[in-house]
């Protein structure tokens, strides 16, 4: 009967990822497999000598995150999917998944005898194809909601025209001048309705796909966002502002899909915040969460609606200042997605005064 090693010794020749043991009482690489030369483009018995270089160019946010990942694998529990990023001398970034888990040999004192074993593996080609991806999705979404409010706002603007020629051709009594103005109003309507449900029946089927979460930097990603809404047309007239407690925060999230929540909940304070209005992102570090809040001073929401706000097909939705359609599926979508990531989701509201979501997310995992 073959041993083990012989069985997989054609797997490991060829594996792209690399093996690892390491003895954290002296900082020794005790065992590397032979993927480390040929993926990590290092050498085999120069690997405790190339380890100080590797740790030197990874990412400072992420160096206190391997510790906390590393310590809590010497406790003896399986840490997987830790995301590492090697920052190249220019500037891009190199992208590293390692899992680990530390274990005493028997015999062995607790402390000296400490080993922690894992894997390695170059995932920077996989990420940026699906960053690629993502763009691509991303983009699609924007260009969704832009084309949704271009297309939108003449019909608004001939249904409005509608009504203001109804009221003053009404003593005219022309049956067939009135069925015309009515078809009119009918069209444009149905025009309203047709766009804003093609954008919230993509939002919804986005919705229903399972999450991928990984560690992201809201501060960077959530700050771009908001850049981006300052320079939208429809948002010129309104007030942006963005606070954070650290310049860098972290949560385990699926970007693609946290991103649609936010640019839902910054559709929907445009929409109910008249021009002047200020609208404000926020990003706190807790001990054990992150709380985004989503603010606005716009019309507010009546205390009678809020209990069902987060219902599907809610009697909360309205049309916005600007005539802007919605289904009520928006944020029954949103709490879904929330929820998807383990947070929490609510609000606080008056009329006249402005609303504020409220999202807490677990903190990125050691």
């Amino acid at each position: 009967m073959p041993l083990p090693s012989d069985l997989f010794a054609s797997l490991a020749a060829h594996d792209s990822v690399v093996y690892f043991c390491y003895r954290p009482s002296d900082k020794q690489v005790l065992y590397v497999s032979a993927a480390y030369e040929r993926e990590l483009g290092g050498h085999i018995d120069k690997v405790n000598e190339e380890l100080p270089n590797w740790l030197a160019v990874l990412h400072p946010d992420d160096r206190p995150y391997l510790a906390e990942c590393m310590g809590f694998a010497a406790t003896g529990h399986l840490v997987e999917d830790m995301n590492l990023r090697l920052v190249n001398p220019d500037g891009t970034l190199r992208w590293l998944c390692m899992s680990a888990i530390g274990y005493v040999p028997d015999g062995s004192a607790a402390a000296d005898g400490l080993l922690i074993s894992g894997h390695v593996r170059d995932t920077t080609r996989s990420r940026n194809v699906l960053e690629v991806a993502r763009r691509y999705q991303s983009k699609k979404n924007s260009m969704l909601e832009i084309l949704s409010h271009d297309l939108a706002s003449p019909l608004v603007l001939a249904q409005q025209m509608a009504d203001y020629i109804a009221e003053k051709v009404e003593s005219l009594h022309d049956a067939r001048l009135n069925a015309m103005i009515s078809e009119m109003r009918t069209a444009c309507q149905e025009g309203v309705t047709l766009i804003r449900d093609f954008v919230d029946q993509e939002f919804l089927d986005s919705s229903n796909v399972d999450v991928h979460l990984e560690r992201l930097d809201l501060v960077e990603r959530l700050g771009i966002l908001l850049e981006n809404y300052q320079h939208r047309e429809h948002a010129a007239g309104h007030h942006f502002y963005f606070e954070t407690s650290h310049p860098s925060i972290y949560a385990d999230v699926d970007e693609n899909k946290f991103m649609q929540v936010m640019n839902n909940l910054l559709g929907n304070a445009l929409k109910f915040t008249p021009d002047g209005g200020y609208l404000s992102v926020t990003i706190i570090q807790e001990p054990a969460h992150v709380l985004i809040t989503v603010a606005d001073t716009g019309i507010g929401i009546p205390a009678e609606l809020q209990p069902g706000l987060f219902e599907r097909f809610t009697r909360a939705r309205r049309p916005g200042l600007r005539g802007e359609k919605t289904t009520g599926l928006g944020m029954s979508i949103i709490k879904t997605i929330v929820e998807l990531h383990h947070g929490n989701i609510w609000l606080e509201s008056a009329e006249d005064q402005g609303t504020t979501f409220f999202i807490e997310l677990p903190g990125s995992k050691a």
